[in-house]
C-alpha cells in the first residue's frame, strides 16, 4: 500500500475542492494504518445514458482511488429518478415529469456498460437506492424532513432563483437533497464525490450522517471539462463533445480540434497519463521542444487506446494522417448499396438517406460550404450522375462508397 503522502499526491492532482481537507487526511490515514479501504460513493440518476468524456473526469478519479485498494460504490438512484421528478433538479428552471421503470432500468444498464470502460466491474459495487428508500415509513420520511430547514434549503441557489421569480418548486424537490444525503447514510460514505455544482447536496451527506451519529462524510468535486470549442462545458447538446462509445476513427478525429491551451487539461483530467509525464511533457510545451501538433495526436491516440484497444488506436492514427495530413481517402469506406439509378440523383436526399448529413437541409449547407466532395475533389452540385465506386465525402470524416445491387 502505499503511503499517506503518495496516496493524497494522486487523490489531489486535479481535484477542485476536497472539503474538509483535514478531514479527509484523517480519514486516509485510519484506512491505511488499519489496512480498510475508504468507501467512495458516487450517484448517478438514470436519466441520461450517453456517456461523454466529461462524465468520465470522475470515473478517472474513481479509478484512482480503486487503484489505491479502496471500495467504489456506485449508486443509481433509481427510485429519485421514479419519485423525485426526473432525477436531480439541481441547475434546472422548472419542475420535470418523473421517468418510468422501464426507462430507468434501461438507462441504468446502459450506464453500467459505459462506467466499467473506466472501472473494474470486478473491483466495484453498484448499489440502487430503492433498497432502502423504499422501505421507509410515512413516520420516517417526517423524521427525516425534520433534520433541515425550508429557510436552509433555499439557500441554494436554483431553488432561492426560481422562488424569487415566483415560478413554481415542488415539495418533493425539496426532498432530493435530503434523499441524496440519506444515502449516504445508508452507505456509511466515507467519501463522496460530485460536481462542483452538486456541492449543496454532498454537503447535505454530512450534516444527515452527523444526524444520525455517523463520522461525516468527506467530499470531493472535479473540474467541469470544457468542449471541444474551449469555452462551454462538454455537452452531447452543444455538439462539443467526445463519447466515449463513438467509432475510433470518429474519437481521433474529434480529439484533434481539441484547443491547444487545453490539451495538458484534457491528459490530466480524462486519461491515463502518470503525474510525473504530464510535469514533463507540459515543460516540453513550455520550452518548445514539444511540438503541439504531435502532443495533440498523442492525446488523441491515449484516449482511443483507453476505449478502443491500442490496435484501434494506432489504425484511427493512420488513418488521419492519410486523410487529413496526406490527403488520401481512408482503407475502409462503408459501402452504400442503391439501385442503380437513370437520371440524376438530388445529392441531400442521397446525403441524408446515407447518413452522412442528419437532413435535407444540412446537406444543402454542407454542399453550399465546400464541405461536399466527389472522389477528394470538392462538388457544388445538387444533383449528379452516380457511377459505381463513387466515394462521396461530407466534411472531414464521413465518406461512403457508392455500390449499385
Amino acid at each position: 500500500m502505499k503511503t499517506l503522502e503518495e496516496q493524497l499526491r494522486l487523490i489531489k492532482h486535479g481535484v477542485e475542492n476536497l472539503l474538509p481537507e483535514e478531514d479527509f487526511k484523517k480519514k486516509l490515514a485510519k484506512s491505511i494504518a488499519e489496512n480498510k479501504p475508504l468507501t467512495i460513493k458516487l450517484g448517478l440518476d438514470p436519466t441520461a445514458p450517453d456517456i461523454h468524456l466529461g462524465h468520465t473526469v470522475v470515473l478517472r478519479k474513481l479509478k484512482t482511488f480503486q487503484d489505491l485498494g479502496h471500495q467504489i460504490v456506485i449508486l443509481i438512484g433509481d427510485f429519485t429518478a421514479r419519485n423525485c421528478s426526473t432525477g436531480d433538479p439541481t441547475g434546472k428552471s422548472a419542475t420535470r415529469p418523473p421517468l418510468d421503470e422501464a426507462a430507468v432500468a434501461h438507462n441504468a444498464a446502459t450506464y453500467k456498460e459505459q462506467i466499467f470502460k473506466v472501472l473494474d466491474e470486478s473491483k466495484t459495487k453498484v448499489v440502487y437506492n430503492s433498497e432502502w428508500l423504499s422501505k421507509l415509513s410515512f413516520e420516517d420520511v417526517l423524521k427525516l424532513a425534520a433534520k433541515y430547514t425550508v429557510a436552509r434549503m433555499l439557500e441554494r441557489d436554483d431553488f432561492q432563483k426560481r422562488y424569487s421569480e415566483g415560478r413554481a418548486i415542488g415539495v418533493h424537490e425539496f426532498m432530493y437533497p435530503l434523499m441524496q444525503g440519506y444515502d449516504s447514510v445508508a452507505l456509511h460514505a466515507d467519501i463522496e464525490f460530485g460536481g462542483t455544482d452538486q456541492t449543496f447536496n454532498l454537503l447535505m451527506g454530512r450534516h444527515l450522517q452527523e444526524e444520525y451519529g455517523q463520522e461525516p462524510q468527506t467530499i470531493i468535486t472535479m473540474p467541469i471539462l470544457e468542449g471541444l470549442d474551449g469555452v462551454q462545458k462538454m455537452s452531447k447538446s452543444l455538439g462539443n463533445y467526445i463519447g466515449i462509445s463513438e467509432p475510433a476513427t470518429e474519437m481521433y478525429g474529434k480529439a484533434m480540434s481539441i484547443p491547444d491551451e487545453l490539451m495538458m487539461r484534457y491528459f490530466m483530467l480524462v486519461t491515463d497519463m502518470s503525474i510525473e509525464e504530464q510535469e514533463e511533457l507540459a515543460a516540453a510545451l513550455e520550452n518548445g521542444t514539444a511540438h503541439p501538433r504531435d502532443t495533440k495526436m498523442k492525446l488523441a491516440h491515449t484516449i482511443v487506446r483507453l476505449y478502443h484497444g491500442e490496435e484501434a488506436a494506432n489504425e484511427a492514427q493512420e488513418q488521419f494522417i492519410r486523410v487529413f495530413q496526406k490527403h488520401d481517402l481512408p482503407t475502409d469506406i462503408p459501402e452504400y448499396a442503391i439501385a442503380k439509378p437513370t437520371e440524376p440523383v438530388y445529392v441531400p436526399q442521397l446525403l441524408t438517406d446515407a447518413g452522412l448529413t442528419a437532413s435535407n437541409s444540412e446537406a444543402r449547407r454542407s454542399i453550399k460550404a465546400g464541405a461536399f466532395k466527389i472522389n477528394g475533389e470538392k462538388c457544388s452540385d445538387e444533383n449528379i450522375e452516380l457511377s459505381e465506386d463513387m466515394v462521396l465525402q461530407v466534411g472531414k470524416r464521413k465518406f461512403i462508397k457508392i455500390k449499385f445491387n
